[in-house]
């Protein structure tokens, strides 16, 4: 029997919210060459797809945090999945921000947050960690508690778990970069040569080039 991450990982390659192209490099807006682009938000246009997604994480959130007070949504990928989350969870919802607005009340964090309350914060996608993790510190700057973090997918890099690790946030994901991996090699979308070229990129993606492809 198929486990959740790879059935996940097997949806998200299916619709191409992931694609991978080992040998064609995308560049992403960080300037680092990738072999892999993930749109978790493609998953929104097929209804059987994302109800899985958000039952999974409902489960996932329950199961592990117990039932939060609210639900918090990262601009912009994550703030569909949240709503539907919170809607099935019939909790409280905000999403938050990248920056503030720059007009009005120039809010962060969109909705309703009482000091005290105790939230999960739902993301699409897991890189580096850095945009999420703000997100965190606008949810505590509220005054509230974040008790964990709730992602349809994430890259494994060993910075992102570092610094999940230092902010002292839990994260759980329904799917990896392992189990997109297995399932790709399994569909024959890649060779074995190619997930070698993945697995080099993991390692060090802010420097990793195409040069690097082991042939």
């Amino acid at each position: 029997m198929k486990t959740v991450d790879r059935i996940i990982a097997e949806k998200l390659l299916k619709i191409r919210a992931i694609i991978l192209q080992p040998a064609n490099p995308f560049t992403w807006a960080s300037g680092w060459n990738s072999p892999i682009y993930t749109d978790n938000r493609k998953t929104l246009s097929y209804p059987d797809i994302r109800s899985f997604i958000k039952v999974e994480l409902c489960r996932m959130i329950l199961e592990h945090f117990g039932r939060p007070d609210a639900v918090a949504g990262v601009a912009t990928g994550a703030i569909a999945q949240g709503a539907l989350v919170s809607d099935t969870l019939g909790l409280p919802y905000v999403y938050i921000r990248a920056t503030p607005k720059d007009h009005g009340l120039e809010n962060l964090i969109e909705g309703n947050l009482i000091p005290g309350q105790k939230v999960v914060v739902i993301e699409d996608l897991i890189s580096t960690g850095k945009s999420s993790l703000k997100a965190v510190e606008a949810v505590r700057a509220a005054g509230c508690e974040v008790i964990g973090m709730a992602a349809i997918f994430t890259y494994g890099f060993p910075v992102a778990e570092k610094a999940f690790k230092n902010a002292g946030v839990e994260l759980l994901t329904l799917s990896n970069y392992n189990a997109m991996l297995e399932a790709a090699l399994e569909s024959k979308y890649i060779s074995e040569a190619d997930v070698e070229t993945l697995k080099q990129w993991r390692k060090d993606p802010e420097h990793w080039t195409p040069a690097q492809t082991l042939l």
